[in-house]
């Protein structure tokens, strides 16, 4: 890729970033080539739809979420690597306004640009999980598939005006409900 071209693509994905922050996965592609200070033509030249364009963006932060998945799994304990994931898989969600549609069409639809990512992502939360189901922290009656459920419903609360001042605090009461409770004379707790 030539450097302008490259100056462009990465321009517009950084843009395509903010845009999608503030307007959420419906933004304006319009609206993304003018802030990125590019023609339209060149938006389609480098993203010829819409969901390229959500692919690139989210390919990235997903790979990087797999990867921090992997970090936790190996690094911390349990409970903590699979709250800590949690929340800062709710993050993601959160920031990508309007994606939590997106992701659940994706895992859906196996022709998706996104399907496999998706799946990644949710087979990561689900390696976290178990792990904290076989040492005994995690609850035994939730599975990946529940995991990735709540982190959508924890990520769409964050996309709600109204409830948007406390997302953080539910995100994190979430993520602690997904442990066992202490067991009596457990005075250290399970998180």
């Amino acid at each position: 890729m030539r450097a302008d071209a490259k100056k462009n693509y990465e321009g517009l994905l950084a843009v395509a970033r903010e845009v999608i922050a503030e307007q959420g996965v419906d933004a304006s592609l319009r609206d993304i080539a003018r802030r990125a200070d590019v023609g339209l033509a060149t938006l389609y030249r480098h993203f010829p739809t819409r969901e390229a364009l959500l692919e690139a963006l989210l390919q990235k932060a997903l790979s990087d979420l797999i990867a921090r998945s992997e970090i936790l799994y190996r690094s911390d304990l349990p409970a903590v690597a699979l709250t800590t994931w949690f929340i800062e898989a709710t993050t993601f969600v959160h920031v990508f306004k309007g994606i939590v549609d997106l992701m659940a069409e994706a895992l859906a639809d196996p022709g998706s640009a996104l399907h496999e990512d998706c799946k990644n992502l949710r087979a990561a939360g689900t390696k976290l999980l178990r792990s904290a189901q076989q040492a005994g922290v995690a609850r035994k009656d939730v599975d990946g598939d529940d995991l990735f459920a709540l982190i959508g419903a924890a990520g769409w609360i964050g996309d709600q005006p109204a409830f948007e001042d406390r997302a953080d605090r539910l995100a994190s009461f979430i993520a602690n409900a997904l442990m066992c409770p202490p067991q009596e004379g457990d005075s250290a707790g399970s998180s």
